[in-house]
């Protein structure tokens, strides 16, 4: 059976190492590298075309979210799993609305670690038990709308209380475009009004 091959990234090296040694105790698992950045995993997925990272949400110049963002817009097939001493629930909202397919705390055990690489293969989301959500909360996070580039923006926008004819304006696109986000908008967050929409959006952590 081929080994399920891991690149773990993190800004700590006693992160690093502690993960090592968690990681070489999963018999099915080669921890094929480690980075300290965002520059650094970008680097070291090409050379090694991992199938799963594990990253660090909160690291200096290059978040986790950005790294992430970039990552599954050049690998898309790639597994990440965010990582974070905090279990806000913003954090792991925004990791997941840029791609992630789990979270982690960093106090997780080898028995966390191994059902969350388990899960994340197969396809599905795995959430830390220790994240401190609710099955609720867990189950709504799972089922958040992915938003685009654009959507983003002009969610943004929105909540910066711009009209429709300053977006258009702003980002150089018809009203008739703004018109037709802002429904899709209100659409996948299951809302008929702008400020349900911008308290939903908020609470997810996408403001």
């Amino acid at each position: 059976m081929d080994k399920i091959k891991i690149i773990v990234v993190d800004d700590h090296p006693m992160v690093i190492e502690g993960m090592k040694a968690l990681l070489n105790q999963i018999r099915y698992v080669e921890l094929c590298a480690t980075a300290s950045n965002a520059y650094e995993a970008m680097e070291k997925v090409k050379e090694n075309q991992p199938d799963l990272v594990i990253t660090d949400i909160n690291m200096p110049e290059i978040s986790g979210v950005e790294l992430t963002s970039k990552l599954k817009k050049e690998f898309p097939n790639l597994k990440i799993i965010g990582m974070s001493t905090f279990n806000e629930r913003s954090y792991i909202s925004q990791m997941i609305q840029n791609g992630a397919d789990g979270f982690l705390v960093k106090s997780a055990s080898k028995e966390e670690i191994e059902t969350a690489i388990s899960s994340v293969l197969d396809g599905k989301m795995h959430l830390s038990s220790d994240a401190g959500m609710s099955t609720s909360e867990q189950k709504e996070l799972k089922n958040q709308p992915t938003l685009t580039r654009r959507e983003k923006e002009i969610l943004t926008l929105i909540s910066e209380g711009f009209t429709n004819p300053q977006i258009a304006e702003k980002l150089f696109i018809s009203l008739y475009t703004v018109e037709t986000h802002r429904k899709n908008l209100l659409s996948k967050f299951n809302t008929n009004n702008t400020a349900s929409l911008i308290k939903i959006a908020a609470t997810n952590g996408l403001l």
